[in-house]
């Protein structure tokens, strides 16, 4: 298999993943969690005396999923995701959150995209983790201002979303140096 079919197939199985974590996402959020409030999200622990929507974990990966999206596939594929994860969130959010769920995705994934793109030259694991943070404080930040008209809930928020970016720092390092002894080529 030549390096360029390799990055296509693996550029199409994140594309897959990506865009399965906007409905996982709003099935965790309404089922999965430690506690889970009548009316209301179910919640997981994300630091010490803190939880956040178990939601929370999906977004954080959608933020990485999307940068590969782009490293594999390219930008005009990267925000064509965005866009159909835009209308997923819209599909799939509960109905008193469509406005904010989707507003909340479509200005994270495009924050992420605006810091990927140019960071990706210098590094993948930088830029990866870069633009990840800055589209998970968006994310909760527009969500939480649109949904509840506070950012209360804003810390946990992000916790709960930057463990998949820390997560995925060792396997985003284990992808780039794979990259480089294989040749894989690289779109931007």
């Amino acid at each position: 298999m030549t390096p360029d079919l390799r990055r296509r197939i693996e550029g199409l199985a994140v594309l897959v993943g990506f865009t399965a974590c906007i409905p996982a996402a709003n099935w965790l959020v309404s089922n999965v969690g430690t506690v889970c409030v009548p009316d209301g999200p179910c919640l997981i622990p994300v630091a010490p005396g803190l939880a956040a929507p178990s939601g929370v974990l999906v977004v954080g990966l959608a933020l990485v999923l999307r940068d590969l999206v782009q490293r594999r596939l390219g930008r005009y594929w990267a925000l064509a995701a965005i866009g159909f994860g835009a209308l997923l969130s819209a599909v799939f959010a509960p109905p008193a959150l469509i406005y904010a769920s989707t507003a909340a995705f479509l200005l994270s994934e495009l924050a992420d995209l605006g810091v990927y793109t140019p960071l990706q030259r210098r590094g993948l694991v930088m830029a990866v983790v870069a633009s990840s943070m800055v589209g998970l404080i968006v994310d909760s930040a527009v969500f939480l201002f649109l949904a509840f008209g506070s950012l209360e809930f804003l810390l946990p928020q992000i916790i709960g979303k930057a463990w998949m970016v820390l997560l995925s720092v060792p396997v985003m390092s284990l992808l780039r140096r794979r990259d480089e002894r294989i040749g894989m080529p690289v779109r931007i």
